[in-house]
């Protein structure tokens, strides 16, 4: 068992030297000095708005020194940080604002008058930018909580109907989580991490967490439509790591120069929210050939990471999303509770547990029930083990298509037509058939707008698979949907006619 830190918000900000450099945003450098008197300031600042232990407080910002300030702020006050989608319409807003109890929201400038007749009409309290910070006689120190059982964030996620849930994360839960991800990443002081990923996300908080708790530091980037120029800031800023979701590498690959340029600073990738075709693992491996590639699995109701793949046993591995953290346990459970056979084939649920599992969904007793049981987190993953203990996932449980008879995993299409060089994106899926029950249909982003044909899409899918896991029908798309942490929105694609 680690040792437990009261306030993990302090284990985070105790990471660097005054001096160093935490956080890059534009041409503005933060230390970590300044850092801690900006988190404190916002702490103190709730406080004196009345806020009390464990009340909520709304992030909706763009990655920014104000996000940080005030995560880690309202952290150290003993309040429970709640970070939006800064996607989120008044209406939205209005419905987290309700039903999270937020009394007071930290907004960016951009978004705030998007939102304020809303909070007027809630009564909530709107703060648009960092106060001046404290002299040392003002600041006041951490908040002492339980860390097992008092809540450092809530952070949002779609259960099974899709409806955003909100999860409930202790302080412990954030530590241990943190603590284990630098057990294998070996984050130096010097390491500076390129951040396209939100911290609304539970993946991008946990780049701000390890990097901070290791001293190193965050360059934020906010710019990831214009793909090409995150590369060049990679390059200038000398960044030493990059983490993605897998639409992020695949346009990397597919719709930039990276392949062709080179980036000796970069000693690191993580990739992790879904998984990535091994045609492209292989890809990016030949682009960024000096570079260590992490290949994670987690869940927000896990804080973030469940399991890692060691970059040296990525080949041998192949689409493996490897093996439990130090302080995770990982099962793999059929449908009558009895372990898989490593090595057998046989394919069941993943069920986790350890210090790192959320405690539940805020104010969702039915959910929480249905995916919080026995102290474990059934995580709805459906996977299957080698002989050596290695994970693979094969499918989301409702993610299967049902076709003539036939269980078809997305995820072995998708892998097909991904190796096809024009294809930037697919995703597949199952739409009702009346004779099929379920047909099986592809959503193809091209490289270019004709590059590449349905018929191409389905005479390459029937060199490499059955004839019933062909799709019967292709469709081309300019971009797929995606979520507001980058996943794409496979029920947006079912709803396509």
């Amino acid at each position: 068992m680690l040792p437990q830190t009261s306030n993990v918000a302090e284990a985070i900000l105790a990471g660097g030297r005054p001096d160093a450099p935490a956080v890059w945003f534009g041409r503005e450098v933060i230390t970590y000095d300044a850092l801690r008197r900006q988190a404190g300031s916002v702490g103190t600042l709730l406080l004196r708005q009345g806020l009390c232990r464990g009340d909520r407080v709304g992030l909706l910002a763009e990655n920014s020194p104000l996000f940080i300030a005030g995560y880690l702020g309202a952290m150290r006050a003993g309040l429970c940080a709640v970070p939006l989608p800064t996607d989120c319409d008044a209406e939205a807003f209005a419905r987290y604002a309700a039903s999270l109890g937020m009394r007071c929201v930290l907004v960016s400038p951009r978004i705030l008058p998007r939102i304020e007749a809303a909070a007027a009409n809630l009564g909530v309290r709107l703060i648009g930018e960092l106060p001046a910070g404290l002299s040392a006689a003002e600041a006041l120190t951490a908040a002492d909580v339980d860390p097992c059982v008092d809540l450092a964030a809530i952070m949002l996620t779609s259960g099974s109907t899709g409806e955003p849930k909100g999860v409930m994360v202790t302080h412990r839960n954030i530590e241990c989580n943190t603590r284990d991800i630098l057990s294998y990443m070996h984050l130096l002081p010097a390491d500076r991490a390129m951040t396209v990923l939100p911290f609304y996300y539970c993946y991008g908080a946990s780049l701000m967490h390890t990097h901070l708790m290791a001293g190193a530091s965050l360059v934020l980037n906010n710019r990831f439509l214009f793909p090409e120029k995150v590369l060049d800031e990679i390059d200038e800023k000398q960044c030493t790591g990059l983490a993605g979701v897998p639409s992020t590498y695949q346009i990397l690959l597919r719709k930039t120069r990276l392949a062709q340029r080179r980036f000796p600073s970069l000693r690191w990738l993580q990739q992790a929210g879904g998984k990535l075709p091994d045609p492209f693992l292989r890809e990016l491996r030949q682009a960024l050939p000096d570079a260590r590639l992490f290949v994670m699995y987690g869940q927000t109701e896990a804080t973030a990471r469940l399991s890692y793949l060691p970059p040296e046993r990525l080949d041998e591995k192949l689409g493996s999303v490897g093996r439990g953290l130090p302080n995770t346990r990982l099962e793999v459970i059929k449908e009558d509770r009895a372990p898989v056979r490593p090595g057998s084939g046989e394919v069941g649920e993943i069920v986790a547990s350890g210090e790192n599992i959320a405690r539940g969904y805020w104010n969702d007793t039915e959910e929480t029930a249905r995916y919080f049981r026995g102290g474990k987190l059934y995580t709805g993953d459906m996977a299957r083990i080698d002989a050596d203990g290695y994970i693979f996932i094969v499918e989301r449980a409702r993610d299967f298509i049902k076709s003539a008879g036939n269980r078809v995993s997305p995820k072995e299409i998708e892998d097909a037509i991904a190796e096809m060089p024009a294809v930037v994106e697919v995703a597949v899926v199952g739409v009702p058939d009346e004779l099929l029950g379920e047909a099986i249909r592809a959503f193809v982003v091209p490289t270019r707008p004709g590059a590449i044909a349905a018929d191409d899409v389905r005479s390459h899918c029937l060199k490499r698979l059955p004839n019933y896991k062909v799709p019967e029908h292709v469709r081309f798309l300019p971009a797929l949907p995606k979520t507001s942490n980058g996943k794409v929105a496979k029920a947006e694609l079912r709803a396509f006619g």
